[in-house]
C-alpha cells in the first residue's frame, strides 16, 4: 500500500508518499480501507519529531480515519467484512489501509456521508471524554473552550449547547467568532484584543467558567486559574503556548478548584475503547438528530498532506482539515 511517511523529521516537506508493507490485522483488530483521515494538531508534532507513536502503534501519521473494513482479525465480533466505519487511531490514518482495534471502531452516523465521518472521531472522544466524563459539565453551567473555531472548538460548542451549558470562546478573528456564533456560542472573545479573564468576569457576574477546555497549556496556565469559577475544572489537552508555567496553589485553593491534563493517542486500547463506547451512546444519537454536526473546513489529496498540514501551521481553517484517497 502507500502511505505518508516521514524519513526525517522537519517541516510540511519531510511528508513522503511512499509504497510501505501491507498492515495485518492482529487479535481483536480489523483492517479498514481508509476513504479519509484528517488532520490533528499532533501530527504536526510527529512530523517534527517531537511526538513519536506509542509502542506498537503504526509509524505513519494519521489519528483517525474513515473507511471500509476489509479483514476482520481472530476474535472480532460484531463487525464485517464491508461495514462504513470511523476510527480512532494510535497512528497510521494517513495511508491507504490500516489497523485498527474493534473497540476504536465507530459506525459511520445517520446522515453523514463516509468522508465527512473522518473529522467525528479525534474532536468527539477528545471533547466528551475531557468536558462530561472528567470535568463533569452540567446544565446551566458555563464552559471556556479557547480555539472556538478548531476542530475541536466547534465539538465541544455543540455538544455544550445540546447539554443545556452557556458558551464561551476564545479566537483570532472576527469571522471566526462569527462562526463559533452560529454554532450557538454565547460569549465571544477576541484573544488578540481582549483578556479572556476579564471577558468571563464581566460576562458571568464574577462567577468564572465552570469548565475551561483548554489546548494552550503553560501560555494561559495561571489566566486560565483565575477565570475559573469556585468548584471549576481546567482540563488542559495541548500544549501549543509551551510545556511550563507557573501555578498559584492558593488561588487554586481558595476556588478548590482542579486542573487536569490528557492525552487520548497513548491511552490504553481498554481506555480507548470505553471513551469510544460513550461517545457511541451519548453524542452519536445528538448527530443523527441534526443537533451536532462535524464541521469540515476543506478536503485535501492524502498524497498532498504536506498542504494541509500547512493550512493547520497558518491557523486559517475553521473546524477538521481532511485527507481524501
Amino acid at each position: 500500500m502507500y502511505a505518508i511517511t516521514i524519513p526525517e523529521p522537519g517541516g510540511p516537506e519531510a511528508l513522503v508518499w511512499a509504497e510501505v508493507p501491507d498492515p495485518v490485522p492482529g487479535e481483536g483488530e480489523v483492517l479498514v480501507e481508509v476513504v479519509a483521515g484528517a488532520v490533528n494538531r499532533a501530527d504536526l508534532l510527529q512530523r517534527q519529531g517531537a511526538y513519536n507513536p506509542p509502542p506498537g502503534a503504526s509509524p505513519y501519521p494519521g489519528l483517525e480515519c474513515a473507511g471500509r473494513i476489509t479483514a476482520l482479525g481472530p476474535g472480532v465480533s460484531g463487525w464485517a467484512v464491508g461495514d462504513e466505519v470511523c476510527a480512532l487511531l494510535s497512528g497510521g490514518g494517513y495511508a491507504e489501509q490500516v489497523a485498527v482495534p474493534a473497540g476504536q471502531l465507530f459506525p459511520v452516523p445517520e446522515g453523514v456521508d463516509l468522508v465527512t465521518a473522518a473529522a467525528l472521531p479525534e474532536v468527539t472522544s477528545t471533547v466528551w471524554s475531557n468536558v462530561f466524563m472528567i470535568s463533569h459539565l452540567r446544565p446551566g453551567e458555563t464552559l471556556l473552550a479557547h480555539g472556538g473555531s478548531s476542530g475541536i472548538g466547534t465539538m465541544a460548542i455543540q455538544l455544550a449547547k445540546a447539554v443545556g451549558a452557556k458558551v464561551a470562546v476564545t479566537a483570532g478573528s472576527k469571522e471566526k467568532l462569527a462562526f463559533c456564533r452560529e454554532l450557538g456560542a454565547d460569549i465571544l472573545i477576541n484573544y488578540r484584543e481582549q483578556d479572556f479573564v476579564e471577558e468571563i468576569e464581566r460576562a458571568t457576574d464574577g462567577a468564572g467558567a465552570d469548565v475551561i477546555l483548554d489546548n494552550m497549556g503553560a501560555k494561559y496556565l495561571e489566566r486560565n486559574v483565575r477565570a475559573l469559577a469556585v468548584n471549576g475544572r481546567l482540563s488542559i489537552i495541548g500544549m501549543q503556548g509551551g510545556v511550563k508555567g507557573e501555578l498559584n496553589i492558593a488561588t487554586l485553593l481558595n476556588k478548590r478548584a482542579a486542573v487536569t491534563a490528557t492525552s487520548l493517542r497513548g491511552r490504553p486500547a481498554a481506555e480507548k475503547a470505553t471513551i469510544v463506547a460513550a461517545v457511541r451512546e451519548h453524542v452519536w444519537p445528538l448527530i443523527a438528530g441534526g443537533h451536532v454536526r462535524p464541521i469540515v473546513d476543506r478536503t485535501v489529496p492524502m498524497s498532498d498532506a504536506a498542504a494541509a498540514h500547512r493550512v493547520l501551521e497558518e491557523s486559517s481553517h475553521i473546524g477538521k482539515v481532511l485527507l481524501t484517497r
